[in-house]
């Protein structure tokens, strides 16, 4: 789990409800129609904007922002030179047994495509094709959390024009006009909140994740290169360490060694 994202959230949501609250009660904040025209409105953009199986996707990718555990560039190394070991003293064939203990489904499918016979050039291209998919994946959670971050205001817009109006065809009597203020208020707060405690964070967030992803599995990939051509397991850590910046890099060389 991705601590720092759920601090995040705890501690935005815990702010914003603590201020409430110290201010006067959460109740005067809770109002459904506006909930109804900044959540369900911005839902309805998204649907008009993406397709349904896109949409709905987008779940499975933000759940990337908590759950999902990336290998460090440290244990990717540190295991194809385990690897590197074990391939050059019984060669490739033995790392077979290997293939089961392997948590990775991208890796173990290449290991599987390496211990099947594959030639470097198929086993790239697979792969690569693969973390593609895997990108667009994210690109696609991402462009729905930047179209929900850019709907939610406006509803909250269009929420309080909405309540505007109706505040003030009661002008007539101004002990409504406080109340119908602040309710029409309500939408733009909701639209805020949406959008900038939620939406952005979650899509910067993910846009982190599908870099840190797509570098791991251009190491894993080069790792199964180098395991193809039989490159000793000395070889095989430089080459994985030069696709990494100087500071990864030499993170990287202390905990290898």
């Amino acid at each position: 789990m991705d601590i720092s994202t759920v601090i995040g959230l705890v501690l935005a949501i815990g702010l914003v409800l603590g201020s409430i609250i110290m201010g006067g009660g959460l109740g005067p904040f809770i109002d459904f129609p506006s909930l109804m025209i900044t959540v369900g409105g911005s839902i309805a953009a998204v649907l008009i904007n993406f397709q349904l199986k896109v949409a709905l996707g987008t779940f499975g990718v933000v759940k990337k922002c908590f759950m999902v555990r990336i290998a460090t560039p440290q244990e990717v190394i540190v295991q194809f030179r385990d690897f590197a070991t074990t391939a050059r003293r019984d060669g490739l064939l033995a790392l077979e047994d290997a293939v089961d203990n392997v948590d990775d489904e991208f890796l173990k499918r290449g290991m599987e495509q390496l211990v099947g016979g594959s030639s470097k050039e198929d086993l790239t291209a697979a792969l690569q094709t693969e973390l593609d998919a895997i990108n667009s994946r994210h690109a696609d959670g991402k462009q729905i959390l930047d179209a929900m971050a850019a709907a939610a205001p406006a509803f909250g817009m269009i929420g309080t024009l909405i309540g505007l109006v109706q505040m003030l065809r009661s002008l007539d009597d101004p002990s409504k006009i406080g109340g119908g203020m602040a309710v029409a208020l309500l939408t733009t707060l909701y639209g805020a909140i949406i959008a900038n405690m939620f939406c952005i964070p979650l899509a910067g967030k993910l846009e982190v994740r599908a870099k840190e992803e797509t570098m791991i599995r251009d190491l894993m990939i080069a790792g199964l290169v180098s395991l193809v051509e039989g490159q000793p397991p000395r070889a095989v850590e430089e080459r994985l360490l030069s696709h990494l910046s100087p500071k990864i890099r030499e993170a990287a060389q202390k905990e290898a060694a």
